[in-house]
């Protein structure tokens, strides 16, 4: 599993940040019409292809069936429409949401290739119902997943990173610290080199 992920809101982000070094990235769309979720996710799949990055499409996962992507991402809200039997015979592989131990547990029952803890410090992206979790719940999460890949977001910047590794996170997603960054790029790349990417 990449110790960088990068998850941008618009192709266009993924377009400007990939060439960089970025090795997996999530497309994560919210609110758009159907064509444009789709032209956005097909735009993706064929520039991740050039750049040898694994592209996850988050939620849209017949979108990510129909377009032949590889991977996507589910919310706890998506694993209950999703057509998990559908994912494993076109040979897609999934990543999934977790906020408390049931949710966890679940999510573990579906095999998946990783599944994701947060948010584990205070983060402005979106109202959360859950307060922040913490090094020691990545922790946690980590011995219960065990051989499953476990991937901390949620206000994560690169000071905060050799904590979250050391408690035992595989990988470090981030959204508003490249996002809102003055230099997107620049802040990826300082990104890239502090999980030695």
């Amino acid at each position: 599993m990449e110790r960088f992920y990068l998850i941008v809101s618009h192709v266009s982000a993924l377009e400007l940040l990939v060439p960089h070094g970025v090795r997996l990235v999530q497309l994560r769309l919210k609110d758009l019409p159907q064509p444009e979720i789709r032209r956005q996710i097909s735009r993706a799949r064929d520039f991740c292809a050039v750049h040898r990055c694994q592209l996850v499409v988050n939620d849209h996962w017949q979108a990510a069936l129909d377009l032949n992507c590889g991977f996507v991402h589910l919310g706890q809200e998506d694993m209950d429409s999703a057509d998990f039997a559908a994912l494993r015979r076109h040979g897609l592989r999934y990543g999934l949401s977790t906020h408390d131990e049931a949710e966890l547990d679940r999510a573990l029952t579906l095999d998946p290739d990783y599944v994701a803890l947060g948010p584990v410090y205070p983060t402005i992206l979106k109202q959360m119902k859950w307060a922040p979790q913490g090094l020691d719940r990545v922790a946690r999460w980590k011995q219960i997943a065990n051989a499953t890949p476990l991937v901390a977001i949620g206000g994560l910047t690169p000071d905060r990173l050799p904590g979250v590794f050391a408690a035992g996170a595989d990988s470090a997603a981030v959204v508003s610290d490249i996002q809102q960054a003055p230099n997107p790029e620049t802040r990826t790349l300082e990104w890239l080199k502090a999980c030695g990417t």
